[in-house]
C-alpha cells in the first residue's frame, strides 16, 4: 500500500524558515519512484478549504506556486533520496496550516499532513 509521509513541520516565528519533506513508503520495493510523478504540496488552515501551494512536474521538474508563496517557498526534489521538499522562507502567520503532499497514481494519494505554525 503506497503511503506518503510528510515531515518537517513545527512552530516558528514570523520571518523564519522550515523545510518540509515528502517521501513514499510501502511501495518502494516494487520500483516505485516519486520522481516519476508530479508532486503537489497543499495546505489547509482551520476553517478554510485545502489549497494548492506548490507543485513539481515529473521528468522536467517544472514548478508552479501559488501567488501567496511565490518568492518565499521553493519546491524541489532530491532524486537520490526520492524525496520532495518544500523550502519555506520568510514565513508569515497566515502560512499557519496543516501541509499535505499529494500524487495521483491511478487514484489520489495524500499524506497524513504536518502542522506548520507561524507565530507573530
Amino acid at each position: 500500500q503506497l503511503q506518503l509521509v510528510e515531515s518537517g513541520g513545527g512552530l516558528v516565528q514570523a520571518g523564519g524558515s522550515l523545510r518540509l519533506s515528502c517521501a513514499a513508503s510501502g511501495f518502494t520495493a516494487s520500483g516505485f519512484h516519486l520522481d516519476y510523478y508530479a508532486v503537489g504540496w497543499f495546505r489547509q488552515a482551520p476553517g478554510k478549504e485545502r489549497e494548492a501551494v506548490s507543485c513539481i512536474g515529473p521528468t522536467d521538474d517544472a514548478t508552479n506556486s501559488a501567488d501567496s508563496v511565490k518568492g518565499r517557498f521553493t519546491i524541489f526534489r532530491d532524486n537520490a533520496r526520492d524525496i520532495v521538499y518544500l523550502q519555506m522562507n520568510s514565513l508569515k502567520p497566515e502560512d499557519t496550516a496543516v501541509y499535505y503532499c499529494h500524487i495521483h497514481r491511478y487514484t489520489d494519494y495524500w499524506g497524513q499532513g504536518t502542522q506548520v505554525t507561524v507565530s507573530s
